[in-house]
């Protein structure tokens, strides 16, 4: 892009300065802060991962015993994911909260006795699994705005702050030149005069 090489954009290219300075500072840390949550959600992730792992090796003892409640399924189904919201930086992630099962009816006396526990345990799997989801989204969101943030830094860094040192420089250069250009001709002028004068005189 040309620059004008005037008083007015020296101005411009100096506030232009100022701004992406001071702007600057606020989208480091805004980048700094999203990649601190990226590693705690990456924690969080890994430990939801291995709780579940964990309650799917203890469920292989008793798994069998499904077969004998074949309508355990339609109380595994989660009505409603309840989740809330958490602000990093001015990004919006989910937080897992909880599901919401539907009420299982059943005859106390014609169902297995391990049914209670059992269905305990299968619906907090069923929950470990949307939260590590939950958790994925969020981490999923942080990704993209961290790759736009480092873009913004980057523009400011490498681009918009060298690009506008530069035109103030070459701005100062050309007015500097123009100026002693200026000095130069007023000098010469005067000499001419006093030439002259001192010509009329000697006539």
């Amino acid at each position: 892009m040309k620059i004008k090489l005037t008083q007015g954009e020296l101005k411009k290219q100096r506030d232009a300065l100022r701004q992406y300075e001071r702007y600057l500072p606020t989208l480091q840390l805004k980048k700094q802060q999203i990649q601190l949550e990226i590693l705690h959600q990456q924690s969080a992730l890994r430990e939801r991962e291995r709780v579940l792992s964990e309650k799917k090796r203890s469920a292989k003892d008793w798994s069998g015993l499904l077969s004998e409640a074949p309508g355990i399924k339609k109380w595994l189904k989660p009505q409603n994911v309840i989740t809330g919201k958490k602000n990093i930086a001015g990004v919006d992630i989910p937080v897992f909260e909880h599901l919401v099962f539907e009420t299982p009816e059943y005859d106390l006396f014609l169902t297995p006795l391990w049914l209670d526990s059992g269905l305990s345990a299968l619906r907090d799997m069923v929950s470990l699994l949307e939260e590590i989801h939950v958790i994925e989204k969020g981490i999923s969101v942080l990704n993209h705005e961290l790759r736009i943030t480092t873009q913004r830094v980057n523009l400011f860094e490498k681009v918009k702050i060298p690009g506008a040192k530069e035109a103030i420089r070459l701005i100062k250069i050309y007015i500097g030149d123009q100026m002693t250009n200026a000095v130069g001709r007023s000098k010469i002028a005067k000499n001419k005069i006093e030439e002259t004068g001192l010509e009329e005189v000697a006539l």
